[in-house]
C-alpha cells in the first residue's frame, strides 16, 4: 500500500513540474478573462480583435497574454493566410495533462480521507 502512495506522489511532483508554466498562466486574472472569452466562442477559434471587444481589452494586451497562454500550452492557433485564430483544444494543449494531474491529487485525498 505505501509503495503505491509513493508511486503516485512522484507522479503529482512529475505533474507539477509539467503543468507549471501552464498554471502560472491560468493564474492570472486577465487571461482568466480571455479563456472564458474562448470557452463562449467557437472551437474553430477567434481573433485577437473578437477577443479584444469580448473582454473589454485592448488588442495589444490581448495579444501579449495570448502568447504566454500559448507558449504554457494552454491555448492552441492556427493560421488562415494572414489572420491567426485562437482556440481551446483538449488534444493539442494542456488541458488534459492539468485534468489527469488534479484528478491524481483528488484521489490521493480520498485515499488518505478514507484511512482510519
Amino acid at each position: 500500500m505505501e509503495r503505491e502512495c509513493e508511486k503516485r506522489l512522484k507522479k503529482i511532483v512529475e505533474g507539477f513540474q509539467e503543468c507549471r508554466n501552464a498554471f502560472t498562466a491560468i493564474g492570472d486574472e486577465t487571461r482568466q478573462l480571455i479563456l472564458l472569452v474562448l470557452l463562449e466562442s467557437d472551437l474553430s477559434g477567434i481573433r485577437v480583435g473578437e477577443i479584444a471587444q469580448k473582454a473589454h481589452l485592448t488588442r495589444p494586451s490581448v495579444s501579449h497574454h495570448l502568447q504566454i497562454l500559448k507558449e504554457s500550452g494552454i491555448v492552441a492557433m492556427r493560421r488562415e493566410g494572414t489572420k491567426n485564430y485562437y482556440y481551446l483544444s483538449a488534444d493539442e494543449t494542456q488541458w488534459k495533462e492539468i485534468a489527469g494531474l488534479t484528478g491524481l491529487i483528488y484521489k490521493s485525498i480520498q485515499h488518505i480521507s478514507s484511512q482510519p
